[in-house]
């Protein structure tokens, strides 16, 4: 239980992280919260020759309202979502999917960076990222770049991220007063790795649905969204058999996949409950 020999490097700006990673190349990995990187050197199944610790560098730890959207700092712990850091239903569903972040430990060292850059199919971060169409931006030594969030997650713990770049911040656009959001998630115990996990925000409009969201994960090698019922809800009004044909659409709009804990199948099913329960959850209020 004791990780490889690394050398270790504390940078206290954006530009010392990224001149660090221009020169370490894919021997380095940078250190955030640790919550998946240092039990995975500690098991010996990661081994980078070098550590960044960017714990230090502050203009990485924010949370800025724009008006039409939010840029979230890499280094933002999770624990700080449990209470909705921007008024509307943006500030909602982040809270909402928060509480479903781990444990309290883990909640209070991770970040929201981190669980982008590390792209466990099993996040809640990624699921919210994909669903709100989110851009991730990125920096070099050379310059900076701004990734869609559709195109960030290529599959497990597997990113659009170069070894030379940092995840510096994320911008989430808002979403209109009108909206409605639910998130549904299943695990086998609290705090556990979530088996499936749905997040939705509905735009209803005289009891006729005319915007919807519909993202998962847990279910496939990456978050995926549900575009085919996404398409199926819009014109229509809200209730149980509409929500009920969505989720089956949902369900069969991906590659599950399978492992010890649950069947493909059986993820499958988990996630067209979920769905469903998302939906009504969003139009319950």
């Amino acid at each position: 239980m004791k990780p490889a020999r690394f050398d270790y490097h504390q940078v206290r700006s954006v530009a010392e992280a990224v001149s660090v990673l221009d020169r370490y190349g894919y021997d380095a990995k940078v250190l955030a919260g640790g919550q998946s990187l240092v039990p995975a050197m500690n098991f010996r199944l990661a081994r980078p020759g070098v550590l960044v610790d960017i714990n230090h560098v502050t203009e990485l730890d924010h949370v800025t309202d724009e008006g039409e959207a939010v840029r979230i700092g890499s280094l933002v712990r999770h624990a700080a979502f449990e209470q909705p850091v921007v008024d509307g239903p943006l500030g909602r569903l982040l809270s909402l999917a928060a509480h479903h972040v781990g444990h309290l430990p883990i909640r209070v060292r991770g970040t929201f960076g981190g669980s982008l850059a590390h792209a466990d199919p099993a996040a809640e971060w990624g699921v919210i990222a994909l669903l709100l169409d989110a851009e991730i931006l990125v920096r070099t030594v050379s310059g900076s770049r701004m990734i869609p969030a559709r195109r960030f997650f290529h599959t497990v713990f597997t990113t659009d991220l170069g070894p030379d770049e940092l995840l510096l911040e994320t911008r989430l656009g808002k979403l209109s007063a009108s909206t409605r959001v639910g998130f549904q998630q299943f695990s086998r115990r609290a705090g556990d790795f979530a088996l499936g996990m749905t997040a939705v925000a509905l735009e209803v409009r005289a009891g006729e649905i005319v915007a919807a969201r519909i993202a998962m994960g847990g279910v496939s090698d990456r978050p995926v969204r549900a575009d085919q019922a996404e398409e199926y809800l819009i014109g229509r009004p809200p209730g149980r058999s509409v929500f009920s044909e969505a989720a089956h659409l949902a369900a069969g709009g991906f590659d599950a996949v399978g492992d010890i804990h649950g069947s493909a199948e059986y993820r499958r099913d988990l996630v067209r409950a979920l769905t469903r329960r998302a939906l009504e959850q969003a139009t319950a209020s």
